[in-house]
């Protein structure tokens, strides 16, 4: 018996029609049994972990986008939290500069001794530049009614007197400068000495002054008020040291200024109220002639 050489096979159709049937007998069976709901749970269980897997990526990367735009966020906000706390530095440094100012003026305009004295706030705005020379320029002039041998003190006391002027500066040689003194008297005991400058803007030395002088160290001296040119009781100087060498004509004696002549720089002219010179305020220059 001889086995022929190609068997045929079962038709598509045949295939299709099996297949929808099988088909249709399982939704059969799973509608009304639940025939198929071991399988479809075996089935969930294997899917689960891929379906895992795969939204992985996606929830990573909406973390990292996340976090991406919380750290440029942060960011931004420091830079700008940084700017403002950089603008408020410079606003408190100006709110301090104006406040340091304003204590200055108050004790500038509180250490007038007499009433009857009138005064103009001046502000230093040069140094000389000669190490042998102690002036300053102010920025008061004629317009402002300032004088030559004008007295200027600070809020400690003495600074010197003006020794030029023009229409609206003014040059004032300091109590240091060696070409300067000033009459004073002590304080305590009303002994009067001369308070020559010596070039240093920490020092004075008091002239002939005899060997039994009553002066102490720690001494005020005061304007004396001779002259003509300081008015009496402001303070100059402190006594520092009293040398008494019996091989000199005098004693020697230092004292040290009570103004801080270095870094002055605000200043107080004073008139007498009476005199011939009189400040001018700015709403004088202001009204018509």
């Amino acid at each position: 018996m001889s086995t022929p050489l190609f068997v045929r096979s079962v038709s598509l159709k045949v295939r299709l029609t099996l297949a929808l049937s099988l088909a249709f007998l399982l939704i059969f069976l799973d509608h009304r049994l639940g025939a198929m709901q071991p399988v479809r749970l075996f089935l969930n269980s294997i899917v689960s972990p891929v379906q895992y897997l795969a939204v992985v990526p996606e929830q990573a990367l909406d973390s990292l986008i996340s976090q991406l735009q919380s750290r440029r966020a942060l960011i931004i906000e420091n830079e700008s939290l940084r700017e403002d706390m950089l603008a408020l530095r410079g606003q408190m440094q100006r709110y301090e500069f104006l406040m340091l100012e304003n204590e200055r003026l108050r004790r500038l305009l509180a250490s007038e001794a007499r009433e009857d004295r009138l005064r103009m706030v001046a502000e230093v705005i040069a140094v000389d530049s000669d190490p042998f020379s102690h002036q300053v320029v102010v920025n008061k002039g004629t317009r402002h009614g300032v004088f030559i041998g004008q007295p200027v003190i600070d809020a400690q006391g003495v600074i010197g007197q003006v020794t030029s002027v023009g229409v609206s500066t003014a040059r004032v040689i300091l109590i240091s400068d060696q070409s300067h003194a000033i009459p004073t008297r002590a304080a305590e005991s009303g002994i009067r000495v001369i308070a020559q400058g010596v070039g240093d803007t920490s020092m004075l030395e008091l002239m002939h002054v005899p060997h039994s002088t009553e002066l102490r160290v720690g001494d005020m001296l005061l304007t004396s008020g001779l002259g003509g040119v300081f008015p009496e009781g402001y303070p100059v100087a402190r006594i520092q040291s009293i040398v008494r060498d019996e091989s000199l004509p005098f004693a020697r004696v230092r004292a040290v200024p009570v103004a801080n002549l270095d870094r002055i720089r605000m200043l107080l002219l004073l008139w007498d109220a009476d005199s011939y010179e009189q400040p001018i305020r700015p709403e004088q220059e202001a009204e018509p002639l």
